[in-house]
């Protein structure tokens, strides 16, 4: 029986949908869905069926299910243990969507130069949820802003960048103080159930800043498109660059704000413990200690933005 197989089944019972866990596995949903019926008629039963644009999970299918997650994980590991310590086997990560731009690329590249028998699935992700999927073990290492309650000591965790707020505004509005512009300007909202944005809030709440809200965003190159269309103002994290090419945006450091940490959180145990550690080895010498200016370029630092945004 094919592994593979048995992997798209339990994707696509997890995603709850063939697109969905075709998009996650970087395949195309007509492969997905014939690994499906490959499986189904291996084992002589419907392990899934179609409700509208949904997958429902069959009986048969939640039978089996279990087991197919179990043969998955085994065989995966088999690389990893055969490897007898030396980095190898398929990491299973998860990055917010600035950290899969600005942060994994290098990490993975680095990492690939020095060991080459390991291997990538990479989860896109909120910080809450990856979070959670790395305690429970479904994802090896995540990518995400620090939580704001401790870390359990079954997990590692290592910050590799602190990024200071910035207040951006549409790059013809008034050289003023940015709270007058928070003040004035109609307010995009980082969404406040992410953890960083609970830290603009708090420093909304923290200033006695009261704002006329008109969005809130889960999507911070999304809120940097809304300001630069003259939407209003917003308070962001300076992430990792690139930011989307083409803004136009007057954007100034918040320099008495906090800072949203990004680190890597990673299982201390597992058959590809070696491997997670060479990546967590290679992400702390490319990124952790070293110093984070604002916007991470000379192209848009505490000034008035005229050229696109790099950091």
């Amino acid at each position: 029986m094919d592994t593979h197989f048995l992997d798209s089944f339990v994707t696509v019972a997890d995603c709850g949908s063939i697109a969905e866990a075709a998009r996650r596995m970087n395949l195309t949903p007509a492969a997905v869905a014939q690994r499906l019926r490959a499986i189904e008629r291996e084992l002589g039963q419907t392990l899934v069926t179609r409700s509208g644009r949904n997958i429902q999970v069959t009986p048969a299918g939640l039978a089996v299910l279990d087991a197919a997650r179990a043969l998955v994980s085994g065989a995966r590991d088999l690389r990893a243990i055969a490897a007898q310590g030396v980095p190898a086997g398929k990491l299973r990560l998860g990055a917010t969507a600035t950290a899969l731009t600005g942060l994994l690329p290098g990490i993975i590249a680095a990492l690939r130069g020095r060991h080459p028998e390991v291997e990538y699935f990479v989860r896109p992700g909120a910080s809450v949820d990856l979070y959670h999927l790395a305690l429970s073990g479904e994802l090896d290492a995540a990518l995400i802003v620090r939580p704001h309650f401790a870390i359990p000591k079954s997990v590692g965790w290592t910050v590799l960048r602190r990024e200071p707020l910035v207040c951006i505004a549409p790059a013809d509005s008034p050289d003023d103080d940015p709270h007058l512009l928070l003040q004035r300007l109609p307010f995009i909202r980082y969404d406040r159930n992410q953890w960083g944005g609970k830290i603009v809030d708090d420093y909304l709440r923290d200033h006695d800043l009261t704002v006329r809200e008109v969005l809130e965003l889960d999507a911070l190159d999304a809120i940097a498109a809304m300001v630069h269309r003259g939407l209003g103002a917003s308070i962001l994290p300076d992430w990792a660059p690139p930011w989307p090419e083409g803004l136009r945006l007057r954007k100034t450091v918040l320099h008495d704000s906090p800072q949203r940490e990004i680190g890597i959180l990673w299982r201390r145990s597992g058959a590809r413990l070696a491997a997670v550690e060479a990546l967590v080895q290679v992400a702390t010498s490319a990124f952790a200690g070293r110093p984070v200016t604002a916007s991470g370029s000379a192209s848009a630092t505490g000034r008035s933005a005229e050229s696109p945004p790099r950091g």
